[in-house]
């Protein structure tokens, strides 16, 4: 508990670049970490369940190779090849972590693809299709190594002992909610044992146009995992108004530029390409 105690300081900060569709970047994480998110039941809609085995293993210094990280996914045959070519592209990046140049141009290249086979999305027509937790695989932003993604942002290293866990995003078409949940490690001093936790920044959304979303942020809450899962969670307090950055009041705009029922592409303000899996 004193560990946690100490990081109060450093999660709003932290957790503050995740309010829009950019989500910030921690070093990669150590296969000892054992996270647990736990999402709620979506009433009245049912989503077909889809084997993402290879994709849900967690991220650690190995991962999954390109054939068995798009083995779980069944394609139309008029756009497999291409989204196999986008999974293999993201394969082994670490969500864009350990992305050089060369990655972020094919892992673009391959989007792009995808996006002008597909054509232009209608959320008015296919909004049902965003529905679930959704897993995310792959930023461009992770690559600038700086916890604020491709928006300004401390390093990332050992200047702060966070370790990133697994990402999601969840949605509920119904009830409007649209939470980032992270999965983190704090570190802490020896002998003291590391922190787990699972942070959800908590939004509303709204459908602007044909496929722009508009995410507008309510609260952040962080709940312990682990040895520590019995503690009650915690609500990041905001800061005070006359504080807050001008630029940003807690919305963020970002496009899907392509949707189906396994697989959702969207690009940032900034210029962010994410692909997410639902999970």
């Amino acid at each position: 508990m004193a560990s946690l105690i100490m990081q109060s300081s450093v999660i709003p900060a932290a957790l503050n670049n995740l309010r829009t569709q950019s989500c910030c970047c921690f070093p990669q994480q150590s296969s000892s970490s054992s996270f647990v998110v736990k999402h709620r039941q979506h009433k009245n809609i049912r989503r077909p369940i889809i084997s993402l085995s290879a994709v849900d293993e967690k991220v650690s210094g190995s991962e999954p190779s390109s054939s068995s990280f798009a083995a779980g996914f069944q394609f139309p045959d008029s756009i497999k090849s291409l989204k196999f070519k986008l999974l293999s592209a993201v394969s082994g990046l670490n969500r864009g972590l350990v992305a050089t140049e060369e990655d972020l141009e094919k892992a673009d290249a391959a989007a792009k693809e995808i996006e002008a086979v597909g054509g232009p999305v209608d959320l008015s027509a296919d909004l049902d299709k965003l529905q679930g937790r959704w897993k995310l695989i792959y930023s461009s932003a992770f690559s600038s190594r700086t916890l604020g993604g491709s928006r300004p942002g401390p390093p990332t290293g050992r200047l702060l002992p966070i370790t990133l866990g697994q990402v999601f995003q969840r949605i509920d078409i119904l009830s409007k909610d649209f939470d980032n949940i992270v999965e983190l490690e704090l570190g802490a001093p020896w002998p003291l044992q590391p922190v787990e936790v699972t942070a959800t920044l908590a939004h509303k959304f709204e459908i602007i146009g044909s496929s722009t979303i508009r995410i507008i942020f309510e609260k952040t809450t962080v709940k312990t995992t682990g040895s520590l899962s019995q503690l009650p969670p915690l609500e990041v307090p905001q800061l005070p108004e006359q504080f807050r950055p001008s630029t940003n009041r807690g919305s963020g705009d970002f496009d899907v530029t392509y949707l189906d029922s396994d697989i959702r592409i969207t690009r940032g303000d900034r210029g962010e390409l994410r692909v997410f899996v639902i999970s």
